[in-house]
């Protein structure tokens, strides 16, 4: 059964492509027609991507692995920081840091510095430095958080990265290709889906677009990590079952059996 109907893509405005002057056309197998100027893109094929994708991420989500999700666009801030966050995936929903991926230890010891920056401002010694001092740490430790804040239980590489606006996220696109690291991507009609292992052709704009796909992709990674948890509950009732149950005799050796059944000399 389809995660989304088409009804549901054609209200939240899925559709909706770039003018026809803008367009890439790598985007042709994913355009039904052309529309006073606007590509209108085929929501069947749309809706096909979305189930594949939202699988694929079950999966990951259900492995234990992590998703991160970049959407800078203002328009996505909001609902990626609330429906991301509520499935505890990381996500960069401000600039991207460059070398965030590639450079990845380098981003680990900021957040670090961010944790040794809270450890400080819990110090009692805190409070005995100058006005200024305290200002300029709670001023670094703002800016750490607004940039790095929603990746720091960031320990290792992502396993997977989710994008929308792919044009606007190159950056965040090359340096996860040049890692290997699969990406889920909502292109619209003026980008380039060569990069992009799963690729989603949507409107990348629209509030209802990004809220839509968002939705369905973080309830599929909710199911993913359900399942995972259902799987250790059943696997830890299979262990004490085990160390419950009653251990059996030992059964007789050959050589026991066969003096058992010898009578004794008189």
């Amino acid at each position: 059964m389809s995660r989304t109907s088409f009804d549901q893509l054609l209200e939240a405005g899925v559709h909706f492509g770039h003018m026809k002057r803008k367009w890439n056309p790598a985007m042709k197998p994913y355009i039904f027609m052309e529309k006073n100027g606007i590509h209108i893109i085929d929501l069947y094929k749309t809706a096909a991507k979305i189930d594949e994708a939202a699988e694929a991420l079950k999966q990951i989500a259900k492995s234990g692995r992590r998703i991160l999700f970049v959407a800078t666009k203002k328009q996505a801030r909001d609902i990626i920081t609330e429906k991301v966050g509520a499935v505890n995936m990381p996500f960069v929903v401000e600039r991207w840091p460059g070398g965030m991926l590639t450079n990845f230890p380098t981003i680990r010891k900021a957040v670090k510095k961010m944790g040794s920056l809270d450890k400080l401002m819990s110090d009692p010694a805190y409070n005995s430095l100058s006005k200024r001092e305290r200002l300029q740490i709670t001023r670094q430790r703002e800016k750490l958080n607004k940039t790095l804040g929603s990746i720091a239980d960031l320990t290792r590489l992502p396993s997977a990265m989710f994008v929308f606006d792919v044009t606007k996220e190159h950056i965040a696109v090359k340096e996860a290709n040049r890692l290997n690291i699969p990406v889920f991507g909502v292109v619209d009609t003026n980008s380039d889906p060569s990069n992009i292992d799963y690729v989603i052709p949507a409107n990348d704009d629209a509030s209802k677009s990004i809220e839509l796909i968002t939705d369905v992709m973080t309830q599929a990674i909710k199911e993913g990590l359900e399942e995972r948890k259902a799987e250790k509950l059943d696997e830890e009732e299979a262990k004490e079952k085990k160390a419950a149950a009653p251990k059996g005799k030992k059964p007789a050796r050959k050589g026991d059996a066969a003096e058992a059944e010898t009578p004794a000399a008189e």
